[in-house]
């Protein structure tokens, strides 16, 4: 058994007022150049509302999924009965369209605000003035086998357009672009 350090946004939608800095930040803090723009469409943190409920759940963007989950859980919290779709953090789930880059329709994945310099939290952490997200740090004991290498934002980025549009497809495209760079160096 190897440790692993887990990097972990808690999330306490009791203290959750709905006011979607979060969304704003996040989106800012990605924009090129860095807070150029803010369009929370683009954003690795979306705060869902159920009305019927008066619930508003922050939700950040998991690992990319290809399929579709099997199942349907109900969540009963406090009596009230939830959707599992609600919590979920599948990225680029088929049954609906949220963590994707509006202009490709790329999945896009909560990085924690990484950045060089690091920062001390990330930044949706930073601005929730009402504390409905904490950022923890904790090691965790993993199997070596679970220590695989995971593909970087490039490779998986390429892995959806194979998916979308097939791998002939892409691997033409990448030949003719790398054709027409070649033309103007």
């Amino acid at each position: 058994m190897a440790k692993k350090k887990v990097k972990v946004i808690k999330i306490n939608a009791d203290e959750c007022n709905g006011c979607r800095a979060c969304e704003a930040i996040c989106s800012a803090f990605h924009a090129n150049p860095k807070y150029s723009t803010v369009n929370p469409a683009k954003s690795r943190i979306h705060v869902y509302w159920d009305p019927l409920r008066n619930l508003f759940m922050p939700v950040y963007a998991g690992p990319y999924v290809e399929a579709e989950c099997l199942g349907r859980d109900k969540y009963i919290i406090n009596g009230k009965e939830y959707d599992e779709c609600l919590f979920c953090r599948a990225t680029a789930c088929p049954s609906r369209n949220i963590f994707r880059e509006p202009d490709t329709g790329l999945p896009v994945k909560c990085d924690m605000c990484e950045d060089d310099p690091t920062l001390e939290e990330p930044m949706c952490v930073q601005v929730c003035l009402v504390d409905a997200l904490t950022y923890e740090e904790r090691e965790e004991e993993v199997e070596e086998e679970e220590e695989k290498e995971k593909l970087d934002d490039l490779e998986m980025g390429l892995e959806a357009l194979i998916a979308k549009h097939g791998f002939d497809k892409v691997a033409e495209t990448l030949a003719r672009i790398s054709i027409s760079k070649q033309g103007e160096s």
